[in-house]
């Protein structure tokens, strides 16, 4: 069983040689620690999770029970592109839980951030356990924590508090049993995506931008309604469309749009169009404690703004964010 602190010898995994060094001790270790025991993960497709997902396959196969909750507050064919890299690819023991109507008919009509986020992940808590419950045999939960988790739960200095307390199980049920199994937890982020390529997982999944627990869910401002949410996932998605197309998809750290709850008067057709704005947001930083501003091209952003408002069913403008952090911060929500 690994340690939760970094030895200072450990040598920083930056090539394919070293991942695959590192890859085979880790399928030793798992399966010491599993035997022939069952695993259960929750897969969000984050490049965390999915990395410990592809390194459990190769090291005990169908013993891992991978769940994807897909709460309908992903991106476009997000959800899609987990159950094609893992289940059909992969040939992966995988649940796929639609529960879109269950989280959207809790948050119908709540429009106050913090409130939107505690519900979301209390119901994602109850729906991976009501899952969790149907299976017989599981003795391990897997998880994708990584040493900056584990760091930031250390208190800095005596008698001062931690940046951000670790939670090993997520506040799972205390009925709910599991031996933890947590297999990049000494890695950093960029050691990670390196493990992810050594091990085969698409470009796009390794490389996948930051994406909030609470997903679209704090970028649709204010009470969520089917209807923007779905203005909203289609627009983000041209964007992130057109990032790629034009060589800004990894030269930005965090890209996206928000769609908040207020309409403005346009014109579509010869006649009045209300709609709401799309809000462009493109960042980069290094900590996330401060973040500045990309440039994006005028004609890329006027080409953008043309398919956003042309494509988008309810959305007649498209603005640009060009504050920093500070003042702002990197969500609106």
């Amino acid at each position: 069983m690994q340690s939760n602190v970094r030895p200072e010898n450990m040598q920083r995994i930056t090539n394919a040689q070293l991942a695959n060094e590192f890859i085979e001790q880790q399928i030793k270790e798992i399966r010491a620690q599993v035997g022939d025991k069952k695993v259960l993960l929750a897969l969000s497709g984050g490049v965390d999770s999915s990395v410990v997902a592809a390194l459990l396959i190769k090291a005990i196969g169908k013993q891992l029970i991978s769940v994807h909750v897909n709460h309908g507050l992903m991106r476009k064919d997000e959800s899609e592109n987990v159950v094609k890299v893992f289940k059909d690819q992969l040939d992966a023991n995988l649940i796929y839980v639609d529960a879109t109507d269950r989280f959207l008919n809790l948050l119908a009509g709540v429009a106050d951030p913090e409130s939107k986020r505690k519900i979301i992940g209390k119901e994602f808590i109850e729906v991976f356990a009501d899952e969790a419950r149907k299976l017989e045999g599981v003795s391990f939960l897997a998880q994708g924590t990584i040493y900056p988790d584990i760091l930031e739960s250390f208190k800095q200095a005596e008698g001062k508090k931690a940046v951000k307390s670790h939670h090993n199980v997520g506040g799972l049920p205390e009925d709910l049993q599991f031996e933890l199994v947590e297999p990049i937890k000494l890695l950093f982020k960029d050691e990670v995506r390196v493990v992810g390529e050594a091990l085969g997982l698409p470009h796009g999944m390794v490389y996948r931008q930051p994406f909030p627990g609470p997903g679209l869910g704090v970028r649709c401002l204010g009470a969520i309604t089917r209807d923007r949410l779905n203005a909203l996932r289609e627009a983000d998605a041209i964007l992130r469309e057109e990032f790629d197309k034009n060589g800004l998809a990894e030269k930005v750290w965090q890209y996206f749009v928000v769609v908040p709850d207020i309409k403005s008067v346009g014109v579509k057709d010869e006649s009045r169009y209300e709609g709401w704005p799309a809000i462009i947001r493109a960042v980069n930083t290094t900590d996330a404690m401060s973040a500045t501003i990309e440039e994006i091209p005028y004609s890329l952003l006027h080409h953008i703004t043309y398919r956003i408002t042309h494509e988008v069913e309810g959305i007649n403008r498209v603005l640009l964010d060009l504050t920093p952090k500070p003042i702002g911060t990197i969500e609106w929500e």
